[in-house]
């Protein structure tokens, strides 16, 4: 795992957990979508950047 894959996971599953809090404090949902759009393509960035696919 190199180191900047670990970051967008990181990253990714930071964005994660402030799309829930921003979603159980009833914050618009479109606050809510961009954060959770974000969280996934960072997550996906970062476990496409693994070494286990080579």
């Amino acid at each position: 795992m190199t180191g900047l894959s670990a970051v967008l996971i990181f990253v990714g599953l930071f964005l994660l957990g402030g799309a829930v809090s921003f979603w159980k404090q009833k914050l618009p949902k479109g606050v809510v979508a961009v954060l959770g759009t974000a969280s996934a393509l960072a997550l996906l960035a970062g476990v496409l950047r693994l070494e286990v696919w080579t």
